[in-house]
């Protein structure tokens, strides 16, 4: 197809912003960006960035996400965004993680990582021989045909998939594209524990693969003879590691009725009783007082709560709540216990992190000390230029005497 490219400029207080390989096309940084806000331009156009004396700057392409308007795709004026450009990053990226097929412990990760592999927008996993593509714009996919194409030709594989992460896609939709269906539950391995994954769900898949080192950690290190609490459990993947651990016991809570089948398929999958576990289909918030009010207390609490979330009595923003939140689950938590941190929210750095960290704990009265700090595995590639990227922020915190002495 003959793809359409318009010009724009960036403000003069950007450029040396995108000089430095930033990656996000943002509202601010575009001279006239109001064009692209009122449906003139399609989604897919190439957009060729100029300074303010039309010096060649930078390619994008535009693709409407909540983070911005699109992504770089090149600083070179005379590279074709074409199937030859793709397939060469797609290459690339896999090459760099040719090592991760090697591993008989583990056969799901990421393969390619948007803006950190060089497409902002793009992800693609593998899960056991299967390939998922997820499309976070309409923008980006346009270019399916040349990415879908790509990825056939660079590896075997049992089947392709994709998730449409934008619009209004069909939950049921299990967006075949390529080879063999796959006969759901596909069942991965990770760091020798077996999963349960289903594209055929919803947006989510069953397991969130940036979390696989911290799990390893809490099976390896954490959770022998605790009472281990998962909240925002979903699949209970936590719960399973905690459990193969050696934990006394796993509460897996979350407000999502599939979560009690889909937990307990997982714990069936590693050879563990369900029935000696607890599954509890209730919402975090109400939990966590409870708990509070009938002082039950755990040794070591799993918090990972998504960024945004909405249930019949509250609304919870990362942004706002998140260290009212975690100051409620340090109640909940003995002293010389865990609390496992969790936040994939992309506005909050890592120290904003710790700061929230601070916070919870002033709230609770309680002193911290924090023993691991985790981000984005290696496979999960991030851009230098973008540390918005490294989204990923989980912290292991030892909760320490709870009262303080007031003199």
């Amino acid at each position: 197809m003959i793809r359409k490219t318009v010009s724009f400029k960036i403000h003069q207080r950007h450029l040396d912003k995108y000089r430095a390989q930033y990656p996000l096309l943002f509202k601010e940084a575009l001279m006239g960006s109001h064009l692209l806000e009122t449906g003139e331009i399609e989604e897919g156009t190439l957009l060729n960035l100029t300074d303010e004396h039309n010096k060649y700057v930078a390619t994008g392409y535009y693709g409407r996400q909540n983070k911005g308007f699109g992504w770089v795709l090149t600083k070179n004026n005379n590279e074709k965004i074409d199937k030859i450009f793709f397939k060469k990053k797609l290459y690339t990226a896999f090459e760099k993680r040719m090592g991760l097929y090697n591993n008989p412990k583990t056969n799901a990760f990421r393969v390619f990582n948007g803006e950190g592999d060089g497409i902002g927008g793009l992800t693609i996993d593998f899960y056991n021989g299967y390939y998922l593509i997820n499309w976070y714009s309409l923008g980006i996919y346009t270019f399916q045909d040349e990415i879908v194409q790509s990825l056939k030709e660079i590896v075997e594989f049992d089947g392709i998939y994709e998730k449409k992460r934008f619009g209004n896609a069909p939950e049921t939709d299990d967006g075949f594209l390529a080879g063999k269906p796959a006969e759901f539950p596909i069942i991965i391995k990770e760091n020798g524990e077996s999963l349960a994954v289903y594209f055929n769900d919803g947006a989510m898949v069953g397991v969130f693969l940036d979390q696989r080192e911290v799990r390893r950690n809490l099976r390896n290190q954490f959770a022998k003879g605790q009472n281990v609490l998962n909240l925002f459990s979903y699949t209970g993947a936590f719960s399973v590691f905690a459990a193969k651990g050696g934990a006394a016991k796993t509460t897996s809570v979350d407000l999502a009725n599939r979560s009690l089948e889909r937990t307990r398929e997982n714990f069936l999958l590693n050879n563990i009783n369900p029935d000696t576990q607890e599954i509890v289909v209730e919402d975090v918030f109400n939990y966590l007082q409870l708990c509070v009010k009938k002082r039950i207390k755990y040794d070591v609490v799993i918090l990972d709560p998504p960024s945004f979330a909405k249930s019949k009595d509250y609304v919870f923003s990362a942004e706002k709540d998140y260290a009212t939140l975690l100051g409620e689950t340090v109640k909940i938590t003995r002293t010389n216990g865990l609390v496992i941190a969790s936040n994939n929210s992309s506005t909050i750095s890592a120290d904003k992190f710790k700061q929230l960290i601070g916070k919870a704990f002033n709230l609770a009265k309680a002193r911290f000390e924090i023993v691991e700090f985790h981000q984005l595995p290696k496979d999960f590639k991030t851009s230098h230029s973008y540390p918005e990227s490294n989204y990923l922020k989980v912290a292991v915190i030892k909760v320490l005497r709870k009262e303080r002495t007031i003199s």
